[in-house]
């Protein structure tokens, strides 16, 4: 295109004039980098086209990588450009010219099979006018668009004009053409197939950040009532209600604009805008983890992100990250709770859609919801819920609700154009912006329901700083392979709408513990989780500097030991750094005295740590586990450690999303043994693990850790032995939750424990749960409970091994008091 001087200026010019309005930046510019080789290399765009390429030139200046305009002169190879166009450009009104082989490319791989060329790299480069996806229906953005069509000549100069003061590069991994020579296939063929490669990736790539075609809302949401299931439960609703037909119909439109999205260009660009000065006004800065590879496996895919839910902002910042990087902002579940005047309709406009908390007795509007979203996976959508359900007001990770996810198996199975491929996604926050309402629900407060007072306080955080947030992405979970694993049968049963085979139950809820682990695998750890871990741990909440700055340190060193997964991330700097992070931002009190610095906790932020301590404690739970051995054992040989541990870590794994299977456990524990003595926590001799001195620095440190999990210990023996005070049939389920939490309360009041969710009946109910699950107790047929004849055995064997003698003492004295004034059941 630019070989002769002719158009070399014409070329000249175009940039010139294209500087003075197109404003353009590198996707991600910082995951791309050119290997060290003497290679040629050969940008690749997807069509002929001066206005790509000149944008191209701009953003390889930028970032220091060599320009498309030079010629190239490797030995007996000369090329004026180093650049290829896939595809002739289409006439001034988008005509479609005929396609053929790229003449460099032809050049290019008869030179290496000549061996007049060592290697050529390819790098494939795509520009994006805009960023913007079609609707079908919409004039405007079929004419000025960076869309699917065709696209002519006068259309990308409208485009220019109307979209170029936002126009994105993204460059690809460079594809080494002798790789593809060396397979022997002959230059005709190898021209095909790269042809066809790039070809491909071009069409992935495009599918990944434009997304796929829009149809406009109100046709979308009128052909929902057109599909057999919707017209099934339109006509059951005009029986069920004595109405008449078009009042039904009526009804099912109004629960179709209830639900649906109405995703628009210009709204995504002005949250990103918005948010932008957001989060550089409020935070510190966002770091994001693991995005690269959720580039490289996303294509080919329906996407389906499953992120934490800490904070209102949760779903706001995971669409403005993935459109920052250069991916397709998805359609997000929200609550109907969120709908209201202002933030509704911008919300909707960015791409939330929105459910009822309960589809209880709404038989026609769960028809349509199911059809809306079964729409949205069948079209290519990337799609975003919360397993969670709602926000987690404690920190940790809340049991699934496994409503969208029961929605999402039912329409794969139905029919599907692509794959589906689960993304978890963990979001932290040093300080989470409702961390005040989050503080008053801890202490007993009920939950407040949302409302547009909420945007003025929000107005009003801005004030304030709040640390950093940090954003990893999971490893992804194609659910192909899961359902191969679960049900290897499952491709040969029929597709048909309503079908729902006897295993999706308990398949659905695998699922949802799987994508919990999974996020809970991608944790950042931050400087205020490290600290809420170690000053919760200690009796008076206050440690001195040396000790704070010395304890995290080895916390440090042992995460470091023994990585949670490859997917977690570690704070920088060493202890002294974190204490002064965390002290800046207000949450840790300190006074001074001649001998140096004591750092505690003030009530508020005792009871607010609580919530990010939880946010990483299925990381310490097992180093914790094993350091509570040592608390009233002064030796255990391994084979014991191991049986304790067999014993209780399944409730632990339940109630924390932790990912080791049982049979990995040996492995790990022998790892975090193995830590524990290079630290000097533990010494080791032929036959058993020794503790150090309890008047050691090292016992002390070691008795820190433990206390990580001794409030879920306390809750094991609280229910054992409230079941084994009660005898056989005693209780039923719910009554043994009831009983467990008054116990719970009571027990924090006598020992002063500051932690709120130690009394929440939902961790009684799950962990009931889990003595179900884990065959420990069974319902009879009137509901009461029976437990197995060894629970007494293992439990005081257990908390003997674990518990301090005051707390088993306590909770055997309560569980008494209440059997012996408890009346007699029927």
């Amino acid at each position: 295109m630019t070989s002769s001087p002719l158009r070399r200026a014409y070329f000249a010019m175009v940039r010139r004039i294209l500087r003075l309005w197109v404003r353009s930046e590198t996707i991600r510019p910082e995951s791309f980098e050119l290997p060290a080789s003497d290679a040629a290399i050969i940008y690749a765009l997807p069509r002929t086209s001066a206005s790509d390429l000149a944008v191209l030139a701009e953003e390889c200046a930028k970032n220091g990588l060599p320009s498309p305009l030079d010629a190239l002169r490797l030995g007996a190879f000369h090329e004026p450009d180093a650049v290829l166009f896939l595809t002739p450009s289409a006439s001034w009104f988008g005509r479609r010219r005929r396609s053929s082989t790229p003449p460099v490319l032809v050049r290019l791989v008869n030179a290496l099979s000549q061996g007049n060329l060592e290697n050529a790299l390819i790098v494939p480069v795509s520009v994006f006018w805009g960023q913007s996806p079609d609707r079908e229906t919409s004039a405007w953005k079929l004419l000025f668009a960076d869309t699917w069509a065709v696209t002519g000549r006068l259309r990308r100069l409208l485009s220019i004009l109307m979209l170029g003061r936002k126009t994105r590069v993204q460059f690809s991994e460079p594809i080494p053409l002798k790789e593809l020579i060396a397979q022997n296939k002959g230059n005709e063929r190898t021209l095909r197939m790269v042809h066809r490669i790039l070809r491909v990736h071009f069409r992935n790539q495009k599918a990944a950040v434009i997304g796929p075609d829009l149809s406009h809302r109100r046709t979308l949401v009128r052909g929902l009532l057109h599909h057999p299931q919707v017209r099934q439960a339109i006509a059951e609703e005009t029986q069920r209600e004595g109405i008449p037909l078009e009042k039904a119909e009526a009804r099912a439109l109004r629960y179709g604009n209830e639900i649906a999205s109405d995703y628009t260009y210009s709204a995504v660009r002005f949250l990103e805008t918005l948010l932008s000065w957001f989060w550089n006004r409020i935070y510190d800065g966002v770091r994001v983890n693991h995005v690269d590879r959720l580039q490289q496996s996303v294509a080919g895919y329906e996407v389906v992100y499953v992120p934490c839910h800490r904070s209102h902002i949760d779903y706001l910042l995971l669409s403005y990250l993935l459109f920052h990087n250069g991916l397709t902002p998805p359609h997000i579940a929200a609550g109907i709770n969120l709908d209201m005047p202002l933030i509704g309709g911008m919300l909707r406009r960015g791409g939330a859609f929105f459910m009822r908390r309960s589809f209880k007795d709404k038989p026609l509007y769960t028809a349509v919801f199911n059809e809306y979203l079964h729409t949205l996976f069948s079209r290519g959508f990337p799609v975003e819920y919360f397993i969670e359900g709602g926000r987690s007001r404690t920190g940790r990770m809340l049991q699934p609700r496994t409503g969208m996810l029961a929605m999402t198996l039912r329409s794969y199975l139905r029919s599907s154009r692509l794959p589906i491929l689960f993304v978890p996604v963990y979001i932290g926050y040093e300080r989470v912006l409702e961390g005040r309402t989050y503080l008053g629900e801890l202490r007993g407060a009920s939950k407040k329901k949302e409302s547009i007072l909420d945007l003025f306080k929000v107005i009003g955080a801005l004030r304030q700083r709040f640390g950093q947030v940090w954003v990893n992405f999971g490893a992804p979970l194609p659910l192909n392979d899961f359902l191969d694993q679960q049900h290897p049968g499952w491709r040969q049963q029929p597709a048909a709408e309503g079908f729902r085979p006897p295993w999706l139950n308990e398949t659905t809820n695998r699922l949802a513990e799987r994508i919990a682990q999974r996020i809970n695998q991608a944790a950042a750890i931050n400087p205020v989780n490290l600290v809420a871990v170690v000053m919760l741990s200690t009796r008076r909440l206050a440690l001195d500097e040396h000790a704070l700055q010395r304890t995290l340190d080895i916390y440090l060193e042992l995460l470091r030991a023994v990585p949670y997964s490859d997917r977690v991330t570690l704070p920088e700097g060493n202890g002294a750094a974190l204490i002064e992070q965390v002290g800046n931002m207000g949450m840790l009190a300190e006074q001074n005295d001649a001998l140096g610095r004591i750092f505690y906790l003030d009530e508020p932020n005792a009871v607010l740590m609580t919530y990010y301590r939880n946010n990483v404690m299925h990381i310490f739970a097992l180093p914790a586990l094993l350091a509570s051995f040592f608390q009233v054992n002064a030796r255990i040989g391994r084979e014991q450690i191991l049986r304790f541990s067999r014993a209780l870590y399944p409730y632990l794994r339940a109630e924390l999303f932790i990912r080791w299977e049982d049979e990995e456990l040996p492995t790990v524990i022998d790892q975090w043994l193995a830590a524990f003595v290079t630290q000097g926590l533990l010494k080791q001799d032929e036959q058993a693990y020794v503790r150090p001195d309890p008047s050691s620095r090292e016992f002390v440190l070691l008795t820190l850790l433990s206390r990580v999990v001794m409030q879920t210990l306390q809750r094991f023996y609280m229910v054992t032995s409230l079941l084994l005070d009660h005898g056989q049939r005693g209780l039923d389920a719910e009554q043994l939750e009831s009983l467990a939490s008054v116990m719970a309360q009571r027990l924090s009041v006598l020992h002063g424990l500051n932690a709120p969710e130690f009394f929440d009946k939902s961790l009684f109910r799950q962990f009931i749960a889990g003595l179900r699950q884990q065959g420990v107790i069974r319902p009879d047929r009137n509901g009461r409970l029976i437990h197995q004849r060894k629970l007494g055995e293992l439990t005081e064997s257990v908390a003997k091994r674990v518990l301090p003698a005051e707390i088993r003492l306590s909770i055997r004295q309560i569980a008494l008091d209440r059997t012996a004034n408890r009346p007699p059941h029927a």
